[in-house]
């Protein structure tokens, strides 16, 4: 499995934003979402003097991007762990704050590549889509089981999809017949399920559910809702976080955290505003930033990213 052919998302940009908090001796920077180690490798090579954190939960990953990293040596922690872990584990390790924070919230590439891992409904393959795949329930578990309201629920919440309805009352038909273990024939019933007209709409007709099934079995949403106050709360001041995400759902979730640490949080009409009311973050990006032309056309999956970042500007008070 080559490791060149993973081109990390917006890398540039990342760096940039990072760059200002990451230059002084014994600085500490987190990348809750190490995958291949491309994002890592780049902030070793770039900030000579920071020391770095990785966290993954996919043991797979933390190997492959272990030999990667190798020859930064005691400059490089891996950790196995999922990114709203990160107060732990900086408390394990010592570090009580830190200079720079990076998410990549992509499924990795590594993950969408391994044909048996399920979660890529272009080839068939096992349903599992555990990126930690010792713990926890696979997708096939989930659509054999649940509910059809919580199917439907999940479906909708997760996938943004319209036709959840349809899909359900399909999927409870077939798995009462046989349960489902593979993607192909989860990919088969959605085509078969959809109107003609939804299936003329934006790419694969399957992609909404697995991307729905993948939040739920790993619980994205959830864990990333306490990562990102996680996070900003572990920054030291002047310190940095940049959060690059794929689906509305994550970037909504990510606005509103940056948005609120950036909010002066007065009750309205005091002459001075007392400092614990005070932006505790300063914007460092305006709206969400996209990917350059140039670099889809290198990198069709950095078509859907979108890049936000801020900056701690004081502590908290009270």
């Amino acid at each position: 499995m080559s490791q060149s052919r993973h081109v990390p998302v917006m890398l540039q940009r990342c760096l940039d934003l990072l760059a200002p908090a990451l230059t002084e001796p014994g600085s500490v920077v987190v990348d809750c979402t190490l995958g291949l180690g491309g994002h890592s490798e780049a902030l070793l090579d770039r900030f000579p003097e920071a020391r770095l954190v990785a966290l993954d939960r996919d043991k797979e990953a933390l190997r492959l991007s272990g030999e990667r990293l190798a020859p930064y040596g005691e400059r490089a922690t891996l950790v196995h762990a999922v990114y709203d872990e990160l107060p732990d584990v900086l408390d394990r390790l010592g570090v009580p704050r830190v200079q720079g924070v990076l998410f990549d919230l992509g499924v990795s590439s590594m993950q969408l590549d391994e044909a048996d891992r399920g979660f890529a409904y272009a080839q068939d393959a096992p349903l599992d889509m555990r990126m930690d795949q010792t713990t926890g329930m696979s997708a096939a578990e989930v659509l054999n089981t649940y509910p059809p309201g919580e199917l439907v629920r999940i479906l909708r919440a997760y996938g943004e999809e319209k036709q959840a309805k349809r899909i359900v009352s399909a999927v409870v038909r077939e798995r009462e017949k046989e349960p489902f273990a593979n993607s192909a024939r989860l990919v088969e019933l959605i085509r078969a399920a959809l109107p003609q007209a939804a299936k003329r709409t934006g790419g694969n007709p399957a992609k909404r559910t697995f991307q729905a099934l993948r939040i739920e079995v790993n619980g994205e949403l959830s864990v990333l809702e306490r990562a990102i106050p996680a996070a900003v709360e572990s920054l030291a001041v002047g310190g940095r976080i940049a959060v690059l995400s794929y689906q509305s759902l994550e970037d909504r979730l990510v606005k509103q955290v940056l948005a609120a640490g950036a909010a002066n949080t007065a009750p309205p009409g005091l002459p001075v505003v007392p400092e614990r009311y005070a932006p505790r973050l300063g914007l460092l990006t305006r709206g969400a930033e996209l990917p350059t032309e140039e670099e889809i056309a290198e990198n069709r999956r950095a078509a859907p990213a979108r890049l936000r970042g801020a900056e701690r500007i004081r502590e908290s008070i009270g």
